[in-house]
């Protein structure tokens, strides 16, 4: 670790949990992030910021007008670009050590195949359950661990599906693909721009305790936020063990 480096990081060095060797971590890490809109933003920003090594940014769409009242990586002059492109200029302003690799296309199964094999943490930041459910099957296949969010409205969501664990569910087993789940959209049904930013920032949180194994993660708990109210509720997530998904799945490692 270099001087500038050892200044730059200097708050996270000074936490006896993280100290150098958890910060060695951080610049060492790659994460994948799916989406790089509302709740891709914060965790983008808190990621590069961080000193996370490698981040991936996997999006399809572009900056819109629309989207500046929450996506916070992204600017007016930047409308029209690849939100990808533009949240790695974010990024780059934060930290340009970071290195970022953009990729502008929607993450199919084929993509993430490549993509979580690589990567030592995936969050998804994605707005649908198609997408959810395509990582949340890399994962599983490739025993990576998953940051969740989503956000809609005045409500939010978080959990870590963790396929190291053998206790953790993964994503099918608390949402089974063959659901009948109402699909909803900001763009139709709003949100509350603040909500994403709540969101987005535990998940960055939740990514570098992950990398660091600093205290105990949201594995087996998915927090839920009713924003109207700013209450918090725990729901405990056991393991299915009839699971389309991860039944079958060896685990390798129990995460204590």
């Amino acid at each position: 670790m270099t001087d500038d480096q050892l200044l730059r990081y200097s708050r996270h060095i000074l936490l006896e949990e993280i100290g150098i060797e958890g910060q060695q971590r951080i610049l060492d890490a790659r994460v994948l992030v799916i989406g790089a809109g509302g709740l891709g933003s914060p965790v983008a920003l808190y990621l590069g910021s961080a000193g996370v090594g490698h981040i991936t940014l996997v999006d399809h769409d572009v900056v819109d007008l629309t989207n500046l009242q929450r996506q916070i990586a992204h600017t007016v002059a930047r409308v029209g670009q690849p939100k990808t492109e533009s949240a790695a200029a974010a990024i780059a302003a934060l930290n340009p050590e970071v290195q970022v690799e953009v990729i502008a296309q929607r993450a199919d199964a084929a993509l993430l195949n490549t993509l979580v094999a690589q990567a030592d943490v995936v969050v998804d930041c994605c707005d649908n359950f198609s997408t959810r459910h395509a990582v949340n099957a890399a994962c599983v296949q490739h025993h990576k661990p998953l940051v969740s969010g989503a956000a809609i409205r005045f409500d939010g969501q978080i959990s870590v599906y963790d396929p190291r664990s053998a206790a953790s569910p993964c994503y099918a087993c608390v949402f089974p693909p063959d659901a009948a789940f109402e699909e909803t959209r900001c763009a139709t049904m709003g949100v509350f721009a603040p909500l994403v930013g709540i969101i987005g920032t535990m998940q960055a949180a939740e990514a570098l305790k992950l990398i660091t194994g600093v205290g105990s993660t949201l594995a087996g708990r998915l927090l839920m936020l009713d924003g109207r109210n700013m209450e918090w509720n725990e729901v405990r997530l056991p393991r299915n063990v009839d699971c389309t998904v991860c039944a079958k799945m060896k685990t390798p490692t129990v995460i204590q």
